[in-house]
């Protein structure tokens, strides 16, 4: 072969291979970018860090060590919760693994309740617990717990996060996360009441079948939204101040929950120093503990 022949061969390899590596960068990069974008994953919700000190120091249990005098009765009220969610009963019960924590009217501790039975039972060994802010109306788990605010209730409501776990926030005690009640809105009661609520209930209640979940929900009485989140659980607690709740007010908002659901009524007292909770009583099904 030539010389020029040669050169010539060359120079036609060169112009075949060229192609086919600008084909194949042109081929191979982007589905490698395409790889990546599918497989990073998102960024990491922040975990809410709640101050042990503090909480125990205002009268929440925290530490299984806790000689806190209320830890003994939240054991008694969470035995009653747990055989119903997981024992024999929850065959009877729809839903029995979530929980409402209410009051027949506002400013009767039922917050301080809420997290106290989440406390209690995130201390469990093989049980995991789902604190819920459903008082939209006026939320205040993030100012007990002493977080900022987040993402929360309101916006999976309003479809604003496509994922129920975008939602769910993880805290620096293993065994408990949080949903918050989210931002303000107009159409809170709406949100309360409506489709996507019922079928982030039967989500929670079904995806998770191991885990308690207590939903902080607004007062009975004056909210029509609550008597339908109850037709969603399968108990609910309902908190009475010593000393100040009227018992026709009980009776009355009592009434309006789901006849068909496990019910319990908590004592507590309530003072700005000092938190008590001085029993548990009439705990049973539907209306037959009034």
């Amino acid at each position: 072969m030539s010389t020029i022949e040669k050169a010539l061969a060359k120079q036609k390899q060169v112009q075949q291979e060229q192609p086919k590596e600008t084909q194949e960068a042109n081929l191979v990069q982007p589905h490698k970018q395409a790889i990546v974008a599918e497989t990073q994953p998102s960024k990491p919700k922040e975990k809410i860090t709640l101050n042990g000190e503090r909480l125990t120091e205002r009268g929440f249990i925290y530490s299984p060590d806790s000689t806190h005098h209320i830890q003994e009765e939240f054991r008694h009220i969470k035995r009653k919760l747990l055989n119903n969610a997981f024992g024999l009963a929850a065959k009877t019960l729809n839903h029995g693994n979530l929980i409402m924590v209410t009051s027949s009217s506002p400013n009767e501790g039922k917050t301080y309740i809420a997290i106290n039975l989440a406390l209690s039972i995130a201390l469990e060994q093989d049980k995991t617990v789902l604190l819920v802010d459903a008082d939209v109306l006026r939320p205040s788990l993030h100012r007990e717990l002493e977080f900022e605010s987040k993402k929360g209730l309101l916006e999976y409501l309003l479809a604003e996060v496509p994922s129920i776990s975008d939602i769910i926030y993880s805290t620096n005690i293993d065994n408990l996360k949080l949903i918050p009640a989210g931002k303000p809105h107009h159409l809170t009661n709406e949100l309360l009441a409506s489709e996507r609520m019922a079928q982030l209930a039967k989500e929670l209640a079904e995806r998770y079948p191991d885990r308690i979940v207590i939903f902080d929900c607004p007062p009975i009485l004056g909210v029509t939204e609550t008597p339908v989140l109850s037709d969603l659980v399968g108990q609910a607690i309902v908190v009475v101040e010593e000393s100040k709740t009227k018992t026709d007010d009980v009776k009355r908002a009592v009434s309006q929950l789901n006849e068909d659901m496990a019910i319990g009524l908590v004592m507590n007292k309530t003072i700005r120093s000092k938190k008590d909770v001085y029993g548990y009583y009439g705990y049973g099904y539907g209306k037959s503990h009034q």
